[in-house]
């Protein structure tokens, strides 16, 4: 196998790769965790990732994604189609960002460095970083109301724990089902990467045969496929024109994994080649993704035909059985799903982007604590309180985040820079991705954090439930008080380089179109606005507006900078 060295500082080439030679670890921006895999490392075949995107896609979201189409108006073929042809567009800019990881063995946000500058991919890093935390608690309430499930069947008195109380509105079994699950997950966080190729690849065939499984059940209760696909018709709650929902449907299903189409690098850094990630990714996100979203579709209408209701939630159907071994088998599936889905997509990725932030501080392992303690924070019962909302203001609504820095991403590597990445650069304070002065990151934490506390106390001075607890205003005191004495820190250095603003200015412009949308979308119920406007309809396009517009940006802004370089 043939290698040569391009220079002493920059890599050693063998194939796909390009392997580190010069010694960064001295520097501010390196960590081990952060710092490129080594040709050694790469070691993820084609079945490794097809594995790890089955894993990810057998998940109870994706099993109610297609009833939610449905639900607006759709037929059951035309909402297949509609996830077939998002998971097939996602998966372009996913095999284009995955390049970078598998040639170079970067992580994500290193490869941000390279368009966003030194010190700004921690704004690229930290947007996937929040909407990873929020997929991390949905993902993390669905698995602990399975085990709730699970304990209540087990013992009937568990439901009637601590004579009915409720917390914020839910169940204190159900809360304790949930931190139960979160804690295994934390367990897990503590053992590392690696561990998370072995628990896809072992879940993998369990979640596939577990899928299939129910599909035979339900459709032999229920007496037979076809008439459960010609009953599907009355999962329909809405009776919109299959063209006034569709771009939003797609968007959505684009949008589900928008996130990994930018953090994908954070795999692909340890698989074999190109050739394995690319086929790897092509036989199982797409496919897996249609298939379990179709098993969620007909289970649903059998249980029209089976119960008299329809169940879109496995949770509530594993319910219905009265033998506690098929509860069991149910739940160990469902445990798997949500586990393994958590684990890659909502775990590993933060878990790098907020290492990212002081990588000589922040570990993977303490990026993981933090994800999984902002997963609580941001209430995953209330973002799944309704499909529509689900669908039409959180999964539309962070694809126009995601959009923007992939277009960006793309652009600067594909186009501008055609793939050739100075390894070591990535990790050298004075080097050439250092760009232009900007703000501290520790300025931004802090002007971030002290905005979050004001803005959370507003709302829940506007908001009955929660107004007439006095210890959480007391606590938001408290935080308040405790960020006021660590100010003149923050301030002390206020400037320091590593800001392309080109693409901070990219970002927010691709983004701006979108705004207004969302804001509309977030602000209705069931996120569906009766009489769109202009933007409203720009809205439903969101992750194509702003990729195009992202791309386009960024480079008339760079194309004459980097030319004169």
């Amino acid at each position: 196998m043939a290698t040569k060295t391009d220079s002493s500082d920059i890599a050693l080439t063998q194939r796909d790769f390009e392997e580190l030679q010069k010694d960064v670890s001295s520097s501010s921006l390196w960590n081990k965790d952060l710092a490129p895999t080594t040709i050694k490392e790469r070691t993820w075949s084609t079945w490794n990732i097809a594995a790890l995107w089955i894993g990810m896609s057998v998940v109870i979201t994706t099993y109610t994604l297609a009833g939610g189409f449905i639900e607006a108006g759709m037929n059951w073929w035309q909402a297949m189609f509609t996830i077939l042809l998002g998971n097939t567009i996602v998966l372009i800019p996913m095999m284009l960002n995955a390049h970078a990881g598998t040639k170079y063995g970067v992580s994500f946000p290193v490869l941000s460095r390279a368009s966003f500058g030194t010190k700004g991919a921690n704004i690229p890093a930290l947007l996937r970083a929040v909407v990873a935390c929020g997929w991390f608690g949905i993902q993390t309430w669905i698995g602990g109301t399975a085990l709730d499930a699970l304990f209540s069947v087990i013992s009937p008195t568990w439901a009637h724990l601590f004579n009915d109380a409720s917390v914020l509105g839910v169940a204190v079994h159900t809360w304790i089902g949930f931190f139960l699950f979160w804690g295994i997950q934390v367990v897990i966080i503590l053992k590392g990467v690696e561990g998370i190729k072995h628990l896809e690849t072992w879940s993998a065939p369990l979640l596939l045969g577990g899928g299939l499984i129910l599909l035979i059940w339900a459709s032999w209760r229920a007496g037979g496929l076809g008439r459960v696909l010609t009953e599907s018709s009355a999962l329909q709650k809405e009776r919109n024109a299959f063209w006034t929902i569709f771009p939003g449907a797609l968007t959505a299903s684009v949008g589900y994994w928008a996130t990994l189409s930018l953090n994908i690098p954070d795999f692909t850094r340890y698989a074999r080649s190109q050739k394995s990630q690319m086929v790897g990714q092509a036989l199982g996100l797409p496919l897996t993704m249609t298939a379990f979203a179709f098993i969620g579709v007909a289970v649903t209408s059998a249980t029209l035909l089976i119960y008299g209701i329809a169940i879109p939630n496995p949770v509530d159907l594993m319910a219905r059985f009265d033998s506690v071994t098929i509860i069991l088998f149910a739940t160990a599936v469902i445990f798997a799903a949500q586990l393994s889905t958590n684990m890659a997509a909502n775990v590993v990725s933060p878990s790098n982007d907020f290492s990212n932030l002081n990588p000589k501080r922040i570990s993977y392992v303490l990026g993981g604590l933090i994800t999984a303690l902002i997963g609580v924070v941001m209430m995953p019962w209330k973002l799944m309180d309704s499909m529509g909302g689900y669908i039409f203001t959180w999964l539309i609504g962070y694809s126009g985040l995601m959009g923007a820095i992939a277009g960006i991403l793309i652009c600067d590597y594909w186009v501008l820079r055609k793939r050739r990445l100075d390894l070591a650069g990535l990790f050298e304070t004075e080097g050439p991705y250092s760009y232009s002065r900007g703000p501290s990151i520790g300025l931004l934490l802090w002007i971030l954090a002290f905005a979050t506390v004001i803005v959370v106390e507003l709302i829940l001075l506007s908001s009955d439930a929660l107004s007439a607890s006095i210890f959480v205003h007391l606590f938001l005191a408290a935080l308040a008080v405790v960020l006021l004495v660590f100010a003149p820190r923050a301030f002390a250095n206020p400037i320091e380089k590593g800001w392309n603003w080109s693409a901070i200015i990219a970002l927010c412009v691709a983004i701006a179109p979108v705004v207004p949308g969302f804001i509309r979308a977030a602000t209705t119920p069931g996120g569906q606005v009766s009489t769109p406007t202009f933007f409203d309809h720009l809205y439903t396009y969101a992750w194509f507006v702003t990729f195009g517009l992202g791309f386009v940006i960024y480079y008339v802004l760079m194309n004459g900078k980097l030319r004169r370089e």
